[in-house]
């Protein structure tokens, strides 16, 4: 995975068949540092096994829940504030050569079991017809409607009788404009987009298996 220069200068380095392991660790202003073995897996997993203290079980965490669990202040950016140690200094994991083995196809069901997948939400969007080019509204609150509205998206001619909620026409109604400018933001009826209801890409919404280079690009180079 890694050659010997690579990771020479870091400190709890352990090489299995199938993974290495280094000693890690997160700093919070209120309770110190919490220290961990990070496990990085030939297929792109992280997990870590926490030494909190000697009675902690948590053992398969994954980097954000890791940086929860340390009680971390502020703005969750588990690459920043997760380090490792080298030549006796703190270094960040984003300036370290493991994160290039980091992969969201095989994190992809641990990411979401964390409290960040649990916490996104996805406001309402429209499709237009195609052949009356009036604006329907899909519910992005499941993975299934999530799936539905990203298969709509993606078809070449959407129309109206493909809507997934009920049976209707091209001459049903639009929307009016003041009903549309609700799209379900649990902040604000009226939000014109915030950082709780615009989603720019998570395991809920980009999926493994679909070829379109949305989903492509989210999987293979996305930020974790």
């Amino acid at each position: 995975m890694f050659t010997e220069e690579e990771l020479k200068d870091m400190e709890g380095l352990k090489r299995e068949s199938d993974f290495i392991e280094v000693k890690c660790g997160c700093t919070s202003k209120k309770y110190g540092d919490t220290i961990g073995k990070l496990r990085v897996f030939t297929n792109g997993q992280f997990l870590i096994s926490c030494e909190c203290n000697p009675v902690c079980d948590e053992e398969k965490l994954t980097p954000y829940d890791f940086e929860k669990h340390s009680g971390k202040e502020g703005t969750r950016k588990w690459k920043n504030h997760i380090w490792v140690m080298m030549h006796g200094k703190k270094v960040p994991l984003w300036r370290t050569v493991l994160l290039k083995y980091y992969k969201h196809a095989s994190n992809g069901d641990n990411e979401l079991t964390s409290l960040r997948a649990k916490r996104l939400f996805h406001r309402d969007e429209f499709i237009r017809c195609t052949k009356c080019k009036k604006e329907r509204r899909f519910r992005l609150r499941t993975d299934d409607e999530c799936r539905t509205y990203h298969d709509a998206l993606n078809a070449k001619k959407w129309r109206c009788a493909n809507w997934p909620y009920e049976k209707i026409t091209c001459k049903a109604d639009e929307e009016r404009a003041s009903r549309k400018s609700c799209r379900g933001c649990p902040r604000s009826p009226t939000c014109k987009g915030c950082t709780t209801c615009v989603c720019f890409g998570c395991h809920k919404c980009r999926f493994i298996d679909c070829k379109c280079r949305t989903c492509v690009d989210f999987v293979q180079n996305a930020e974790p």
